[in-house]
């Protein structure tokens, strides 16, 4: 009882600050996350975070490359060991295992990439991937 007397303040203070969130219209949501970008800003930065030449989408992409060339290469690795294991069922099912882990992996990845290219269209329109803002 005494926990939901203290958490009660905060997801009613919580539900207030997003429900008005959702109350102002979507332009000028997004005019003010970018106001907040560029107040953050310092001397010498870049001049764009987000479009299609931004640090966000730059590093994202950097980082997508690299988790698909390793995961071909996991793939490979895997598909090696699968062809030499002889017939052992150890290394047969640590083989698969390697193939399965490097699939999950390539999978969550592009799950993640779809999730940040989401985020970024709703709360910079336009700015990556130039998708509708739903």
């Amino acid at each position: 009882m005494k926990l939901f007397k203290t958490v009660t303040p905060v997801v009613i203070a919580t539900l207030l600050v997003f429900g008005l969130a959702f109350l102002v219209p979507d332009s000028a949501f997004a005019a003010s996350v970018a106001d907040g970008v560029n107040a953050a800003k310092g001397d010498g930065q870049p001049t764009q975070l987000f479009g299609d030449v931004g640090i966000v989408t730059t590093i994202t992409n950097i980082l997508l490359f690299i988790v698909g060339a390793l995961s071909v290469i996991m793939l490979i690795i895997g598909g090696l060991r699968y062809v030499i294991s002889g017939g052992n069922s150890t290394a047969v099912t640590a083989a698969k295992n390697t193939i399965l882990y490097a699939i999950v992996g390539l999978v969550i990845s592009l799950l993640a990439y779809a999730a940040i290219n989401f985020v970024l269209n709703v709360f910079a329109p336009g700015s990556a991937g130039g998708g509708t803002n739903v």
